[in-house]
């Protein structure tokens, strides 16, 4: 990672340009460049206005910006506190956010159907899962990792153990939500997270000790470190203040958006990095409890690491921007929004999708009386795999049913010749697609 240029402090801008500040202000310029919350990394790149040069013109918007920061309580290793502001673009970004994603709101029948949700919620899980475990370095393709976690069957290496691990720990938090964030929270979840993947196994579910090696992140070229993690000593009390922060009404005399609450429980945690493996993932966790908690119900659905997988260096960009801009974590809170707002998008893209699919098989299967809302999920995706095979525990898990429902479910499928039963290993059943799957649907409809 290439970290971005620093800029030139407050102080030290104002020492240099301070025969230039009557120009500047009467300039009016505003703490963004056509709508963009831009770094001096970035604004260095653009034409400045007429008769200033990329200094005075930065200057000009932090003046705009200093009057509008709020200070949170998470400060760096040096004791000076991060702080954010709401220009008019995270304002808005979060205004279609709570309408997408806190009130009620249209969906397809299928996604809100009680019967039915169970099953866009376990993909949801499964999403994420494997995709914030990737981000981390998890190698399994999605393919293996989704029939993983479908059969129930043991993970083969450790790429494949992070990936059960994440999915057992979001499954977990969603027991949570009505919970305090208290420290001991937080370090299950990491315990969870790291069970059996780490070098030292007792570091899973404990902070980092003053004598353990802190992981620093470098400039790949230069080398220069551009993360430097507090000191292992701070990290109990740290703890203990970031739950504090967590837990804080959103009725309370100074009132935070409770997404925004979220995002900077995620940063604060990254921030502090106080594991010594599954910083990321804990991180990615925390978030889903507070939107969840908080009532942000469509996160039940949304996976925001597969978005955050497309575009790894606009996520580390967006801490390092933070860094090197005053502890100013507007960039982070600008960039997930963005993620965010894009996760809520592709969802409905994939409902409608869904939608289409479902109805497409419901369509063929008018005339068959007897088949469930499980089997015509089924019967849909298999219309779309050749060759896919389910086992009862695969079943079970996608629908969360009992054992004899799943077995029932698919024993009736085989005898309608929809699918084909196979013995595998210790005589495990398996059910098939068969390449004529089209068909034998077309026949029974």
């Amino acid at each position: 990672m290439k970290a971005p240029l620093k800029p030139k402090s407050l102080p030290a801008l104002l020492d240099a340009y301070a025969g230039s500040l009557p120009k500047i202000l009467k300039m009016g310029i505003g703490p963004t460049v056509a709508g963009e919350y831009l770094h001096w990394d970035q604004l260095r790149h653009r034409e400045p206005p007429p008769g200033l040069n990329h200094e005075e013109w930065w200057l000009g918007i932090k003046l705009a910006r200093t009057p509008h920061f709020r200070e949170i309580p998470l400060k760096d290793a040096s004791g000076k506190p991060f702080r954010y502001s709401m220009p008019d673009g995270v304002l808005r970004i979060l205004h279609e956010i709570d309408s997408k994603a806190g009130g009620r709101i249209e969906l397809p029948e299928q996604i809100t159907n009680r019967e039915t949700r169970d099953r866009y919620v376990v993909k949801s899980i499964m999403e994420e899962a494997i995709t914030s475990s990737q981000l981390e370095g998890a190698s399994t393709t999605r393919q293996a990792a989704v029939a993983m976690l479908r059969s129930g069957r043991k993970p083969k290496d450790t790429s494949e153990r992070m990936i059960l691990n994440n999915y057992r720990a979001i499954k977990n938090i969603r027991e949570m939500t009505k919970q305090p964030l208290v420290p001991e929270t937080v370090l299950m979840l990491h315990k969870v997270l790291t069970a059996e993947t780490l070098e030292d196994p007792a570091a899973a579910g404990r902070l980092q000790l003053p004598d353990e090696l802190r992981v620093h992140v470098a400039d790949n070229a230069t080398q220069v470190i551009v993360h430097a993690p507090p000191p292992a000593e701070q990290l109990p009390h740290r703890l203990e203040m970031m739950c504090g922060f967590a837990n804080e009404p959103d009725d309370g005399q100074s009132f935070m958006h409770p997404i925004i609450r979220s995002i900077l429980l995620h940063f604060w945690l990254a921030y502090d990095h106080p594991f010594v493996d599954g910083n990321g993932r804990t991180a990615r966790t925390l978030f889903y409890w507070a939107m969840l908690s908080r009532n942000y119900w469509l996160f039940d659905y949304v996976s925001i690491s597969r978005i955050l997988k497309d575009a790894p260096a606009k996520y580390a960009k967006s801490y390092l921007f933070t860094e090197t801009d005053d502890n100013d974590a507007t960039y982070f809170i600008i960039y997930q929004l963005q993620v965010l707002l894009r996760a809520i998008e592709d969802l409905y893209k994939y409902l409608e999708r869904k939608t289409v699919e479902v109805e497409s098989v419901e369509k063929h299967l008018k005339s068959v009386s007897a088949f469930n809302h499980r089997q015509i999920a089924l019967l849909s995706h298999a219309s779309r795999h050749p060759g896919a095979e389910y086992s009862i525990a695969s079943h079970q898990e996608s629908n969360n049913v009992a054992y004899a429902t799943a077995r029932a479910d698919l024993l009736e499928l085989e005898e309608k010749s929809l699918l084909i039963k196979r013995i595998s290993g210790r005589k495990k059943q398996l059910f098939v697609v068969p390449d004529d799957f089209q068909e034998r649907l077309q026949k029974i409809a």
